[in-house]
């Protein structure tokens, strides 16, 4: 008997037990076996053989639980499968277990043995379903905020709906709100069965978001040295309610609130205060529904520094690094400024410690600051250098330019393999890189140090951008639109003109611009031809350019905007010219020099010319220009956040008149015909010289926020009283900027707020002196190769004046507005204005007012 029930016992099939504890699954991901179990029907059985560690075949898997999911699923989520060597216990299972926890589609997860055979196991799955989502109803809000709270918390249909879903949703909630200032919202979470569904769950979100609060007070204890008031203003985000304050919120949002106690610590500590502390801070309720905050401080003594010692220093005196720290004895101590005149700030121009010995080959040199001695509230600080050899550059390497050749990089670099390391060169690489055009404005350089042979690789990382552009340009002004349509190719390569096999549609690589372009309005038609080779030659930085054009242009009834084609002008033309980068003073300087020619062909179409009108004729204009030209900006050509622009050009022609004894005045007494015809006479051979200056100034507050200052001015003179001034060549003030009849050599002065060249007399011929100021805040949006976005908000002021005594620089026009602008390689720039104008326009008594600019064409 006791043989039969041993066999019977034996013969029952045994279930064992592996009870999977997992801790930090999501951070983790770790796994634990805690026990292992025999069970047959709830009754633990002593003598089963099980080998703990032997490694059997797995015979097969069965799953239970399942609602939704097949066998076949959860198979697949473990990596488990028939004819797998595994150890009980060991990794492959665990891992199988880990697997179908982080698949994130089960709550629960039991392992069973169901059979041992021989060397053959056969393993049970008992999983528990997460329910899925299947609606999520919102209410307290309006639908279409529903909706977009839905969207925003990325509550999907079909999602598995675990306890981690349900905190992060009610606190996204009530964050979303509480950041507003509803301080006190209440969200109500409510999850339920939903009965047409297998294992599915229906969702629904109360929002009771209440009233906003406002801050009434905030108020500081302890403070001696600095007044509630400097402490108020060192809180950039955290505000009181003040009647009329509308550019900032009187909200409270806990982040922001932390961000401005350490605003207010580091204001101390920039003051000398470097043992001020927050004792505490507390948040209390009005019966109005507003809070009032309070801040107790310590602001501690303040210190001084008493002596700077430097340590380790074998390349630079003492004295010299003294002046480069720009720190004395006795001065307020500044723990923030002393770091980063040691360490530096972080900007591409920062002027540290750090960045001269890295500039000066010492790649793997450290300096740090320390307290070395506190006395009173005397300070003396040891800064400790640790120069090292210097490095040289043992390779440099370019990668990511797919389109670009290798030598349009490698030309720009201002690292070369054998050179000491200099963090100043790799920046002004970057700089260069980005003023190209063609690629991203994030350039990664990928330094590579060898400590061991103090040498270092530079690889520069570029994402290209398109190097063609469809351009586009246009505006609309003097009742009609004004538009450009070409074709640009900015990376053109001239040299593969008859490589079939680099037509990829064009050959492209060699940093050339080809552009063909078609401009037209109502009023005038042009066509031209340019080309421009930046290195002639390929060895130095000597640049070729070339252009011809032709244009037709039509008078203009400035009162009833008609056009008569009766009444042309024909322009054809051409010009050559070079330029050069210049070494001294800095290398940021280009000297270029040009020679043009235009033949002007006058069929009734006026000119006026001093009192007089010039319609008939044929007229010559050969102009030798040269401009002096320093930029610094960088590193993006389109959104430069640091550096400046600076230019000073001359156009003038040769002085004709005081070269013969050729008679220029023009007798009252000649008929209209015979007074057009010396008039023509006089103007064959155009005289005059030309003068302008620009300035821009790029600051950078943040990556993103970044403010230019410009300021220009042009003048337009004669040599000879006599002969006066050029019908050409004049400026004209207002509007977007877009140049219009740019082949007559008129200039186009943007003032937004304004009509086109309205701030402008028509009736002078367009004018002969312009001055125009400009403060531009700039925001990036987003920069990425397919598109750059940012904002403006301006200010403009300028005019247009008809001679050099009427030159009054402050008497102008102002204006002021909100902007977009849109950089996209294949389109070039896009965007919109709007302005106001607070002056009217010449000849009116009432001011310009709103005025909308639409920008299509190069304009940063």
């Amino acid at each position: 008997m006791e043989k039969q029930a041993n066999k019977l016992q034996n013969s029952i099939s045994v279930v064992l037990v592996f009870t999977a504890l997992f801790f930090n699954l999501i951070a983790n991901s770790q796994t634990k076996l805690d026990s292992i179990t025999q069970i047959k029907n709830d009754t633990l059985i002593k003598n089963i053989s099980f080998v703990e560690g032997k490694e059997y075949v797995l015979g097969g898997i069965s799953v239970t639980g399942l609602k939704k999911f097949s066998e076949e699923t959860v198979r697949v989520f473990t990596g488990l499968r028939a004819g797998l060597k595994i150890k009980l216990p060991g990794d492959k299972l665990t891992s199988a277990i880990k697997k179908l926890y982080e698949s994130k589609q089960f709550s629960n997860v039991d392992v069973y043995l169901e059979k041992v055979d021989s060397t053959d196991v056969y393993l049970q799955f008992d999983v528990q379903e997460l329910p899925q989502l299947n609606t999520v109803k919102v209410s307290g809000v309006s639908k279409s905020k529903a909706k977009t709270l839905i969207e925003d918390a990325e509550l999907k249909i079909g999602a598995m709906v675990t306890d981690n879903l349900i905190v992060t949703t009610k606190n996204y909630f009530e964050k979303k709100y509480t950041d507003k200032g509803y301080l006190k919202t209440k969200v109500n979470l409510v999850i339920k069965n939903d009965t047409t569904d297998i294992n599915a769950v229906n969702m629904s979100i109360l929002i009771d978001k209440g009233n906003k609060i406002k801050i009434k007070e905030i108020n500081f204890i302890g403070n001696t040295s600095l007044s509630s008031y400097k402490l108020r203003k060192a809180m950039k985000n955290t505000k009181r309610k003040f009647f009329g304050r509308f550019w900032k919120g009187s909200k409270y949002i806990e982040d922001d609130y932390r961000e401005d106690l350490e605003s207010i610590l580091k204001m101390y500590s920039a003051l000398g205060y470097r043992d001020a502390r927050i004792l505490s801070d507390k948040l209390t309720w009005n019966d109005n529904n507003t809070i009032n905050l309070e801040i107790e401080l310590e602001e501690g003594r303040q210190y001084r520094f008493s002596e700077i010692l430097f340590v380790g220093n074998k390349e630079y005196t003492d004295e010299y690094l003294k002046q480069f720290l720009r720190i004395e004895n006795g001065d307020v101590y500044n723990g923030v400024v002393l770091k980063e005149r040691v360490s530096g700030d972080g900007s591409p121009t920062s002027q540290d410690l750090s960045t001269l010995y890295q500039d000066n080959g010492f790649l793997f040199s450290s300096v740090n600051a320390v307290e070395t001695k506190v006395e009173n509230d005397s300070i003396t600080v040891e800064i400790r250098i640790r120069e090292d050899e210097k490095a040289t550059i043992k390779k440099v390497s370019v990668s990511g330019n797919d389109k670009t050749n290798d030598h349009v990089l490698y030309r720009e670099l201002r690292v070369k393999p054998g050179d000491l390391f200099s963090r100043s060169a790799i920046i002004r690489s970057i700089r260069e890189i980005g003023q190209l055009g063609f690629f991203d404005q994030n350039v990664t350089p990928d330094v590579i140090p060898d400590y061991q042979n103090k040498t270092a690789d530079i690889n520069f990382n570029v994402v290209e951008k398109g190097g063609s552009q469809i351009e586009l340009q246009g505006g609309y002004g003097g009742g009609s639109f004004i538009g450009t349509l070409g074709l640009s190719f900015n990376n053109f390569s001239f040299r593969n003109m008859f490589n079939k096999a680099a037509y990829k549609p064009l050959p492209m690589g060699d940093g050339q611009t080809l552009s063909i372009r078609l401009q037209s309005s109502r009023t005038y038609n042009t066509y031209s031809f340019s080309f421009s080779e930046p290195w002639l030659g390929g060895k130095k930085p000597q640049s070729l350019s070339f252009s011809i054009y032709s244009s037709s242009q039509y008078q203009l009834n400035p009162q009833t905007f008609e056009v008569d084609k009766d009444q042309s002008l024909g322009i054809i033309g051409a010009s050559l010219g070079l330029g050069q980068r210049l070494k001294w003073p800095d290398d940021f300087f280009q000297l270029s020099q040009s020679i043009s020619y235009q033949s002007f062909n006058l069929n009734n179409y006026g000119f006026r010319v001093g009192s007089d009108v010039l319609s008939n004729g044929t007229l010559n204009n050969l102009a030798y220009n040269v401009s002096l030209t320093r930029n610094s900006s960088g590193p993006s050509l389109i959104f430069p956040t640091y550096g400046s622009e600076f230019t000073v050009a001359v156009k003038a022609t040769l002085p004709y008149s005081l070269l013969n004894d050729k008679d220029y005045s023009v007798s009252e007494d000649l008929t209209a015909e015979e007074k057009n015809d010396k008039i023509a006479e006089n103007y064959k051979w155009l005289e005059y010289y030309k003068i302008s200056m620009k300035g821009k100034w790029y600051s950078a507050f943040t990556d993103k926020l970044v403010l230019m200052k410009n300021i220009e001015i042009g003048y337009l003179g004669y040599y000879n009283e006599e002969v006066g001034h050029t019908p050409f060549e004049r400026y004209f003030v207002g509007g977007d900027g877009v140049a219009a009849f740019q082949l007559d050599g008129r200039e186009t002065i943007g003032l937004r707020g304004y009509e086109n060249s309205r701030l402008t007399p028509l009736e002078n011929g367009g004018g002969t002196m312009y001055s125009k100021y400009q403060l531009e805040l700039r925001y990036s949006i987003t920069d990425t190769p397919s598109a750059s976005i940012y904002a403006v908000g301006f200010l403009e002021a300028g005019n247009s004046y008809d001679n050099f005594n009427e030159f009054k620089p402050f008497e102008v026009k102002r204006s002021a507005g909100l902007g977009i602008r849109v950089f996209m390689p294949a389109f070039g720039l896009l965007g919109i204005d709007f302005a106001h104008g607070f002056d009217p326009l010449p000849g009116q008594t009432v001011k310009s007012g709103w005025q909308t600019h639409f920008i299509i064409g190069r304009q940063f």
